[in-house]
Protein backbone atom coordinates (compact mmCIF):
# COMPACT_ATOMS: atom_id res chain seq x y z
CA UNK A 1 0.00 0.00 0.00
CA UNK A 2 1.44 3.02 -0.96
CA UNK A 3 1.89 5.60 2.31
CA UNK A 4 1.72 9.49 2.51
CA UNK A 5 4.94 10.44 3.43
CA UNK A 6 5.78 12.26 6.80
CA UNK A 7 4.77 16.20 6.63
CA UNK A 8 7.16 18.70 6.13
CA UNK A 9 9.42 19.90 8.90
CA UNK A 10 7.43 23.08 10.64
CA UNK A 11 7.93 25.12 13.22
CA UNK A 12 7.95 23.60 16.90
CA UNK A 13 4.06 23.73 18.53
CA UNK A 14 3.88 27.21 20.69
CA UNK A 15 6.03 29.19 18.47
CA UNK A 16 4.56 32.82 18.27
CA UNK A 17 4.85 33.96 14.65
CA UNK A 18 5.57 37.39 14.04
CA UNK A 19 8.14 37.56 11.57
CA UNK A 20 7.04 38.78 7.77
CA UNK A 21 7.06 37.23 4.78
CA UNK A 22 6.84 38.30 0.97
CA UNK A 23 4.11 35.99 0.00
CA UNK A 24 1.52 34.09 2.39
CA UNK A 25 -0.14 30.90 1.33
CA UNK A 26 -3.06 29.48 2.96
CA UNK A 27 -3.98 26.24 2.11
CA UNK A 28 -1.18 23.12 0.71
CA UNK A 29 -3.28 21.70 -2.08
CA UNK A 30 -2.52 21.82 -5.35
CA UNK A 31 -3.00 25.71 -5.92
CA UNK A 32 -1.17 26.26 -2.93
CA UNK A 33 1.84 24.28 -3.76
CA UNK A 34 1.69 26.21 -6.80
CA UNK A 35 1.43 29.25 -5.92
CA UNK A 36 4.15 28.40 -3.18
CA UNK A 37 6.30 27.80 -6.17
CA UNK A 38 5.90 30.48 -8.11
CA UNK A 39 6.55 32.74 -5.40
CA UNK A 40 9.94 30.58 -4.90
CA UNK A 41 11.02 31.03 -8.40
CA UNK A 42 10.70 34.70 -8.10
CA UNK A 43 12.86 35.00 -5.11
CA UNK A 44 10.76 35.64 -2.67
CA UNK A 45 10.32 34.70 1.32
CA UNK A 46 7.10 32.23 1.09
CA UNK A 47 4.97 30.93 4.25
CA UNK A 48 2.56 27.96 3.70
CA UNK A 49 -0.18 27.86 6.25
CA UNK A 50 -2.04 24.81 6.89
CA UNK A 51 -4.34 23.46 9.12
CA UNK A 52 -3.50 19.75 9.02
CA UNK A 53 -0.81 17.72 9.61
CA UNK A 54 -0.55 17.02 6.01
CA UNK A 55 -1.85 16.86 2.43
CA UNK A 56 -4.96 15.29 2.95
CA UNK A 57 -8.00 17.20 0.69
CA UNK A 58 -8.67 16.51 -2.79
CA UNK A 59 -5.35 16.84 -3.98
CA UNK A 60 -4.43 13.19 -2.77
CA UNK A 61 -7.76 11.87 -3.30
CA UNK A 62 -8.13 12.03 -7.67
CA UNK A 63 -7.18 9.77 -10.35
CA UNK A 64 -3.63 11.79 -10.64
CA UNK A 65 -4.78 12.25 -14.17
CA UNK A 66 -3.54 15.65 -15.68
CA UNK A 67 -6.15 15.88 -18.60
CA UNK A 68 -4.64 18.62 -20.37
CA UNK A 69 -5.42 17.74 -24.06
CA UNK A 70 -9.61 17.79 -22.57
CA UNK A 71 -9.67 21.43 -22.08
CA UNK A 72 -10.32 24.50 -23.73
CA UNK A 73 -10.14 28.63 -23.48
CA UNK A 74 -8.87 29.84 -20.13
CA UNK A 75 -8.89 25.86 -18.97
CA UNK A 76 -6.61 25.38 -21.36
CA UNK A 77 -3.97 27.88 -21.20
CA UNK A 78 -3.94 26.78 -17.25
CA UNK A 79 -3.24 23.39 -18.01
CA UNK A 80 -0.99 23.74 -20.85
CA UNK A 81 1.52 26.08 -18.57
CA UNK A 82 0.60 23.75 -15.65
CA UNK A 83 2.04 20.95 -18.05
CA UNK A 84 5.82 22.40 -18.11
CA UNK A 85 5.32 23.37 -14.39
CA UNK A 86 3.96 19.15 -13.40
CA UNK A 87 7.65 18.79 -16.03
CA UNK A 88 9.98 20.96 -13.84
CA UNK A 89 8.21 19.73 -10.38
CA UNK A 90 8.74 15.99 -11.04
CA UNK A 91 12.76 16.11 -11.98
CA UNK A 92 13.23 18.28 -9.19
CA UNK A 93 10.95 17.07 -6.63
CA UNK A 94 11.85 13.30 -7.69
CA UNK A 95 8.59 12.01 -7.56
CA UNK A 96 6.77 9.43 -10.36
CA UNK A 97 4.86 11.37 -13.34
CA UNK A 98 4.66 9.79 -17.22
CA UNK A 99 3.86 11.54 -20.31
CA UNK A 100 1.29 8.76 -21.27
CA UNK A 101 -1.27 10.62 -22.93
CA UNK A 102 -4.51 9.64 -22.37
CA UNK A 103 -6.80 6.68 -24.23
CA UNK A 104 -10.59 7.10 -24.88
CA UNK A 105 -12.21 4.05 -25.76
CA UNK A 106 -15.77 4.71 -28.05
CA UNK A 107 -18.01 1.80 -27.36
CA UNK A 108 -20.67 3.84 -29.86
CA UNK A 109 -20.86 5.22 -33.43
CA UNK A 110 -21.39 8.54 -32.02
CA UNK A 111 -18.99 8.97 -29.47
CA UNK A 112 -16.63 8.12 -32.67
CA UNK A 113 -18.05 10.64 -34.16
CA UNK A 114 -17.04 13.52 -31.49
CA UNK A 115 -13.69 12.37 -31.32
CA UNK A 116 -13.77 12.87 -34.73
CA UNK A 117 -14.72 16.62 -34.25
CA UNK A 118 -12.99 17.30 -31.27
CA UNK A 119 -9.51 15.79 -33.29
CA UNK A 120 -10.06 18.51 -36.12
CA UNK A 121 -7.91 20.95 -33.59
CA UNK A 122 -5.06 18.35 -33.48
CA UNK A 123 -3.22 16.94 -30.31
CA UNK A 124 -5.77 14.00 -31.04
CA UNK A 125 -4.88 10.83 -32.62
CA UNK A 126 -7.77 8.65 -33.79
CA UNK A 127 -7.50 4.56 -33.51
CA UNK A 128 -9.51 2.30 -35.35
CA UNK A 129 -11.47 -0.90 -33.06
CA UNK A 130 -8.32 -2.70 -33.27
CA UNK A 131 -5.65 -0.62 -32.36
CA UNK A 132 -7.50 1.02 -29.20
CA UNK A 133 -8.00 -2.79 -28.09
CA UNK A 134 -4.68 -3.30 -28.53
CA UNK A 135 -3.86 -0.54 -26.14
CA UNK A 136 -6.10 -1.19 -23.50
CA UNK A 137 -7.12 -4.07 -21.38
CA UNK A 138 -10.86 -3.71 -22.16
CA UNK A 139 -12.66 -6.06 -23.26
CA UNK A 140 -13.22 -7.85 -26.98
CA UNK A 141 -15.95 -6.43 -28.89
CA UNK A 142 -16.22 -3.81 -26.31
CA UNK A 143 -14.88 -0.82 -28.34
CA UNK A 144 -16.01 0.65 -32.38
CA UNK A 145 -12.85 2.86 -32.20
CA UNK A 146 -11.02 5.29 -29.55
CA UNK A 147 -8.07 8.08 -29.65
CA UNK A 148 -5.12 9.22 -27.76
CA UNK A 149 -4.79 12.43 -26.38
CA UNK A 150 -1.25 13.43 -26.76
CA UNK A 151 -0.56 16.22 -24.35
CA UNK A 152 -2.10 14.36 -21.32
CA UNK A 153 -0.07 12.95 -18.00
CA UNK A 154 -0.07 11.21 -15.36
CA UNK A 155 0.85 10.60 -11.33
CA UNK A 156 0.45 9.29 -8.54
CA UNK A 157 -2.11 11.81 -6.48
CA UNK A 158 -0.89 9.81 -3.00
CA UNK A 159 2.74 11.05 -3.21
CA UNK A 160 3.30 13.63 -5.96
CA UNK A 161 2.05 16.29 -3.20
CA UNK A 162 4.11 15.53 -0.30
CA UNK A 163 6.74 15.00 -2.80
CA UNK A 164 6.68 18.79 -3.88
CA UNK A 165 6.15 20.05 -0.51
CA UNK A 166 9.25 18.50 0.80
CA UNK A 167 11.09 19.67 -2.23
CA UNK A 168 9.76 23.52 -0.96
CA UNK A 169 10.72 23.15 2.36
CA UNK A 170 14.68 22.52 1.28
CA UNK A 171 14.33 25.14 -0.64
CA UNK A 172 13.39 27.08 2.07
CA UNK A 173 9.54 27.52 2.01
CA UNK A 174 8.45 27.44 5.46
CA UNK A 175 5.96 25.14 6.22
CA UNK A 176 3.00 25.61 9.26
CA UNK A 177 1.12 22.43 9.76
CA UNK A 178 -1.33 22.45 12.24
CA UNK A 179 -2.10 26.24 12.24
CA UNK A 180 -5.48 27.45 11.38
CA UNK A 181 -6.01 30.65 9.28
CA UNK A 182 -8.85 32.40 11.20
CA UNK A 183 -9.03 35.65 9.49
CA UNK A 184 -6.65 37.98 6.56
CA UNK A 185 -6.54 42.03 6.00
CA UNK A 186 -4.00 43.65 3.92
CA UNK A 187 -0.65 42.12 5.07
CA UNK A 188 -1.29 39.66 7.54
CA UNK A 189 -3.27 36.51 8.30
CA UNK A 190 -4.63 35.60 12.05
CA UNK A 191 -3.88 32.28 12.66
CA UNK A 192 -4.57 29.71 15.92
CA UNK A 193 -0.62 30.25 16.47
CA UNK A 194 -0.48 34.06 16.13
CA UNK A 195 -0.19 36.89 13.28
CA UNK A 196 1.85 35.69 10.46
CA UNK A 197 2.32 39.15 8.55
CA UNK A 198 3.05 38.99 4.47
CA UNK A 199 3.01 41.68 1.79
CA UNK A 200 1.05 39.28 -0.25
CA UNK A 201 -1.61 36.90 0.49
CA UNK A 202 -2.46 34.12 -1.19
CA UNK A 203 -5.91 31.86 0.15
CA UNK A 204 -6.08 29.18 -1.52
CA UNK A 205 -7.95 26.72 0.95
CA UNK A 206 -10.70 24.91 -1.65
CA UNK A 207 -14.10 24.27 -0.73
CA UNK A 208 -13.24 25.66 2.48
CA UNK A 209 -13.54 29.31 1.12
CA UNK A 210 -16.98 29.28 2.90
CA UNK A 211 -14.94 29.10 6.46
CA UNK A 212 -12.51 31.45 6.03
CA UNK A 213 -14.29 34.20 3.36
CA UNK A 214 -17.93 33.66 3.60
CA UNK A 215 -19.26 36.11 1.90
CA UNK A 216 -17.12 35.60 -1.08
CA UNK A 217 -18.25 32.19 -0.82
CA UNK A 218 -21.72 33.20 -1.13
CA UNK A 219 -21.47 35.71 -3.94
CA UNK A 220 -19.55 33.18 -6.27
CA UNK A 221 -22.13 29.97 -5.47
CA UNK A 222 -19.59 27.80 -4.21
CA UNK A 223 -20.38 25.24 -2.43
CA UNK A 224 -19.22 21.35 -2.18
CA UNK A 225 -18.84 18.40 -4.76
CA UNK A 226 -18.52 15.10 -3.35
CA UNK A 227 -17.23 12.10 -5.40
CA UNK A 228 -17.21 8.24 -4.39
CA UNK A 229 -13.83 6.74 -5.63
CA UNK A 230 -12.15 3.36 -5.03
CA UNK A 231 -9.02 1.33 -5.43
CA UNK A 232 -8.83 -2.15 -6.66
CA UNK A 233 -7.16 -5.02 -7.55
CA UNK A 234 -7.93 -6.77 -11.66
CA UNK A 235 -6.92 -8.95 -13.50
CA UNK A 236 -6.46 -7.38 -16.14
CA UNK A 237 -5.71 -8.82 -19.70
CA UNK A 238 -2.49 -6.28 -20.05
CA UNK A 239 -1.28 -3.18 -18.03
CA UNK A 240 -3.79 -0.02 -18.70
CA UNK A 241 -0.57 2.65 -19.68
CA UNK A 242 -1.94 5.71 -19.51
CA UNK A 243 -5.76 7.26 -17.95
CA UNK A 244 -8.88 5.83 -19.86
CA UNK A 245 -11.86 7.40 -20.42
CA UNK A 246 -15.23 6.37 -21.89
CA UNK A 247 -18.10 8.38 -23.46
CA UNK A 248 -19.51 9.67 -19.78
CA UNK A 249 -16.25 12.10 -19.50
CA UNK A 250 -16.21 13.05 -23.13
CA UNK A 251 -19.44 14.81 -23.07
CA UNK A 252 -18.26 16.58 -19.24
CA UNK A 253 -14.69 18.08 -20.34
CA UNK A 254 -14.89 21.18 -22.05
CA UNK A 255 -13.28 20.15 -25.80
CA UNK A 256 -15.72 17.64 -26.40
CA UNK A 257 -18.78 18.91 -24.43
CA UNK A 258 -19.07 22.23 -26.50
CA UNK A 259 -19.23 20.32 -30.08
CA UNK A 260 -22.56 19.84 -31.30
CA UNK A 261 -21.41 15.97 -31.54
CA UNK A 262 -21.83 15.77 -28.09
CA UNK A 263 -25.55 16.47 -27.99
CA UNK A 264 -26.03 12.61 -29.03
CA UNK A 265 -23.96 11.27 -27.11
CA UNK A 266 -25.03 12.68 -23.38
CA UNK A 267 -28.87 12.29 -25.15
CA UNK A 268 -28.64 8.51 -25.82
CA UNK A 269 -26.09 7.70 -22.32
CA UNK A 270 -29.25 9.48 -20.15
CA UNK A 271 -31.83 7.40 -22.52
CA UNK A 272 -29.81 4.04 -21.62
CA UNK A 273 -28.61 4.57 -18.69
CA UNK A 274 -30.69 6.77 -16.32
CA UNK A 275 -29.26 5.52 -13.23
CA UNK A 276 -25.64 6.52 -13.86
CA UNK A 277 -27.20 9.82 -14.79
CA UNK A 278 -28.24 10.55 -11.90
CA UNK A 279 -25.10 9.58 -9.76
CA UNK A 280 -23.22 11.93 -12.75
CA UNK A 281 -21.11 9.60 -13.57
CA UNK A 282 -17.47 10.08 -15.18
CA UNK A 283 -16.91 6.34 -15.63
CA UNK A 284 -12.80 6.68 -15.98
CA UNK A 285 -9.43 4.58 -15.05
CA UNK A 286 -6.08 5.20 -14.04
CA UNK A 287 -3.30 2.80 -12.76
CA UNK A 288 -1.08 3.09 -10.40
CA UNK A 289 2.57 2.28 -10.42
CA UNK A 290 1.72 -1.11 -8.08
CA UNK A 291 -0.54 -2.17 -10.57
CA UNK A 292 -3.86 -1.51 -8.51
CA UNK A 293 -6.21 0.23 -10.59
CA UNK A 294 -8.21 3.49 -9.62
CA UNK A 295 -12.14 3.65 -10.11
CA UNK A 296 -14.67 6.55 -10.38
CA UNK A 297 -16.10 8.60 -9.89
CA UNK A 298 -19.95 10.32 -9.31
CA UNK A 299 -20.73 13.71 -8.00
CA UNK A 300 -22.95 15.01 -5.78
CA UNK A 301 -23.17 18.81 -5.25
CA UNK A 302 -24.50 20.72 -2.02
CA UNK A 303 -23.28 23.04 0.38
CA UNK A 304 -22.57 20.29 2.73
CA UNK A 305 -20.79 17.55 1.70
CA UNK A 306 -22.98 14.20 2.84
CA UNK A 307 -20.59 11.57 4.68
CA UNK A 308 -23.07 9.28 3.46
CA UNK A 309 -21.85 6.82 0.48
CA UNK A 310 -24.14 4.95 -1.91
CA UNK A 311 -23.61 1.38 -1.73
CA UNK A 312 -25.91 1.62 -4.94
CA UNK A 313 -23.53 4.25 -6.42
CA UNK A 314 -19.90 2.43 -5.71
CA UNK A 315 -21.42 -1.05 -7.37
CA UNK A 316 -22.66 0.72 -10.25
CA UNK A 317 -18.69 1.47 -10.87
CA UNK A 318 -17.53 -1.77 -9.84
CA UNK A 319 -20.26 -3.02 -12.80
CA UNK A 320 -18.85 -0.64 -15.58
CA UNK A 321 -15.37 -1.80 -14.45
CA UNK A 322 -16.53 -5.41 -14.69
CA UNK A 323 -17.91 -5.01 -17.79
CA UNK A 324 -15.41 -2.46 -19.85
CA UNK A 325 -13.04 -4.98 -18.88
CA UNK A 326 -14.67 -8.78 -19.20
CA UNK A 327 -12.92 -9.42 -15.79
CA UNK A 328 -14.41 -10.86 -12.41
CA UNK A 329 -15.64 -8.68 -9.77
CA UNK A 330 -12.76 -7.10 -8.66
CA UNK A 331 -11.03 -7.04 -5.14
CA UNK A 332 -11.17 -3.30 -3.59
CA UNK A 333 -9.06 -2.14 -1.75
CA UNK A 334 -10.05 1.31 -0.77
CA UNK A 335 -13.46 3.69 -1.01
CA UNK A 336 -13.14 7.11 -0.04
CA UNK A 337 -14.76 10.21 -0.65
CA UNK A 338 -13.18 13.02 -2.54
CA UNK A 339 -14.28 16.96 -2.20
CA UNK A 340 -13.72 19.49 -4.25
CA UNK A 341 -15.07 22.82 -4.61
CA UNK A 342 -17.66 23.66 -7.62
CA UNK A 343 -19.40 26.78 -8.80
CA UNK A 344 -20.78 28.25 -11.86
CA UNK A 345 -17.35 29.66 -13.31
CA UNK A 346 -14.18 27.17 -13.69
CA UNK A 347 -11.81 29.08 -11.67
CA UNK A 348 -12.37 31.73 -9.05
CA UNK A 349 -9.62 34.84 -8.21
CA UNK A 350 -10.76 37.94 -5.90
CA UNK A 351 -8.86 39.93 -4.55
CA UNK A 352 -10.71 40.75 -1.30
CA UNK A 353 -8.58 43.47 0.36
CA UNK A 354 -5.56 45.45 -0.82
CA UNK A 355 -2.76 42.34 -1.53
CA UNK A 356 -5.15 39.66 -0.26
CA UNK A 357 -6.33 37.22 -3.40
CA UNK A 358 -8.60 34.45 -2.88
CA UNK A 359 -8.03 31.64 -5.44
CA UNK A 360 -9.72 28.31 -6.48
CA UNK A 361 -10.41 25.92 -9.43
CA UNK A 362 -14.10 25.60 -8.84
CA UNK A 363 -14.52 22.11 -10.96
CA UNK A 364 -12.85 18.70 -10.84
CA UNK A 365 -9.48 19.95 -12.75
CA UNK A 366 -7.57 21.20 -10.13
CA UNK A 367 -4.50 18.58 -10.68
CA UNK A 368 -4.35 19.93 -14.31
CA UNK A 369 -5.21 23.48 -14.17
CA UNK A 370 -4.14 24.13 -10.18
CA UNK A 371 -0.28 24.50 -11.16
CA UNK A 372 -1.02 27.13 -14.66
CA UNK A 373 -3.58 28.95 -12.53
CA UNK A 374 -1.50 29.47 -9.36
CA UNK A 375 1.24 30.31 -11.18
CA UNK A 376 -0.62 33.34 -12.86
CA UNK A 377 -2.21 34.30 -9.70
CA UNK A 378 1.35 34.93 -8.23
CA UNK A 379 2.36 36.73 -11.35
CA UNK A 380 -0.61 39.16 -10.76
CA UNK A 381 -0.34 39.51 -7.11
CA UNK A 382 3.80 40.90 -6.91
CA UNK A 383 3.67 41.63 -10.32
CA UNK A 384 6.83 39.59 -10.72
CA UNK A 385 6.58 37.71 -14.38
CA UNK A 386 7.47 34.07 -14.48
CA UNK A 387 11.46 33.38 -14.74
CA UNK A 388 11.86 30.72 -17.46
CA UNK A 389 13.68 27.53 -16.02
CA UNK A 390 14.66 24.39 -17.41
CA UNK A 391 16.88 22.46 -14.50
CA UNK A 392 16.70 21.25 -11.47
CA UNK A 393 20.59 22.83 -10.77
CA UNK A 394 18.83 26.46 -11.30
CA UNK A 395 16.33 25.90 -8.30
CA UNK A 396 19.44 25.66 -5.79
Amino acid sequence: MNRIPEEPSVSAPGDAFDDAFDVAVVGSGIVGLGAAYAALRRGLRVVVIERSARIAGATIRNFGHLCIGAQEGQARAYADAGRGLWLELARASDFWLRESGTLVVARHADELRLLEAAAVDGGIRLLDAREIAAATPIAPGVAVGGARISADLQTNPRTAAEQIARFLASQGVEFRMRTSATAVSSGRVETSRGPVDAAAIIVAVGHDIDHLLPELAQEGSVERCALDMMRVQAALVRPLDAPLLTGWSLVRYGRFARLAEAAPVRERLHAERPDLAAIDLNQMYTQLPDGSLLLGDTHVRDSVASPFQSEDAQQAILDEAREIFGIAAPRVIERWQGVYASAPGEFLRREVASGVHAIAVTTGIGMTCGLGFAEAAIAAATGIPRPAITHEQDLR
